[in-house]
């Protein structure tokens, strides 16, 4: 049995102390909570400044225990928002979990930040914005893509109603799938994480954090644009 293995058969079955992390949209979040049973209680949120994730992000998880009275140690798992959403959010947020999960062994869940928003606004599917006139779009469960003009086109629309927390992705739908209902919602928190996730944690339903990656749905720029065009160079 390996030491992921070792921490999660560690795990009592109630109550369970764990820190959330979405740190994926323009603003994200750390929180909190005690999970029993069906139970979930928030503890403490932080919001988090989009620009300033790489100097605020540890500091935020440090005050959010204190303020708790809790050790990084007493965790027993962590929920881990990952993507899709800004490259370095996502990387940023993923790196912090794994540095404060590794030396513990405390075990992640991770989860879409699509999934959270299409769970808080009760709808089967779930867009965000991905600029450049691009959707990261949830059609029922499993199935997320990156969705251009063309790719919506092409997509018949699930039946029920979308959810939509930016007004930039709801223009994109509304634009392409005219008869689209759209669910509007506030943006998905890391404590939103945690409520969709309880069932996940209690039943240990962990990632190998050797093989936690960001959920990007696409290529970045540096690989988009970084490639020589085909034929450069030659005379």
């Amino acid at each position: 049995m390996d030491a992921l293995e070792n921490a999660a058969a560690d795990l009592a079955p109630t109550p369970v102390l764990v820190l959330g992390i979405d740190t994926c949209g323009p603003t994200g979040s750390v929180a909190l909570a005690w999970l029993s049973g069906a139970s979930v209680e928030i503890l403490g949120e932080t919001d988090l400044e989009g620009r300033s994730y790489s100097t605020t992000l540890i500091a935020a998880v440090g005050d959010l225990l204190a303020r708790a009275g809790v050790r990084l140690g007493q965790l027993h798992a962590m929920v881990a928002v990952n993507g899709p959403g800004s490259f370095t959010g996502v990387r940023v947020g993923l790196s912090a979990v794994k540095g404060l999960a590794e030396p513990g062994q405390i075990p992640v869940v991770a989860v879409s930040r699509l999934a959270v928003l299409a769970w808080k606004a009760g709808a089967d599917g779930a867009a965000l914005d991905a600029h450049r006139r691009e959707v990261f779009l949830r059609l029922g469960a499993g199935r997320e893509l990156l969705a251009g003009l063309g790719e919506l086109t092409a997509i018949k629309p699930i039946g029920g109603p979308i959810a939509v927390c930016d007004d930039a992705a709801a223009e994109v739908l509304a634009g392409v799938w005219l008869d689209v209902e759209l669910l509007r919602a506030s943006a998905p928190s890391a404590g939103d994480a945690l409520c969709l996730c309880a069932d996940r944690v209690l039943t240990r339903d962990f990632v190998d954090l050797a093989l936690l990656d960001g959920h990007y749905l696409r290529r970045s720029d540096a690989e988009i644009f970084g490639a020589a065009p085909a034929g450069a160079g030659r005379a």
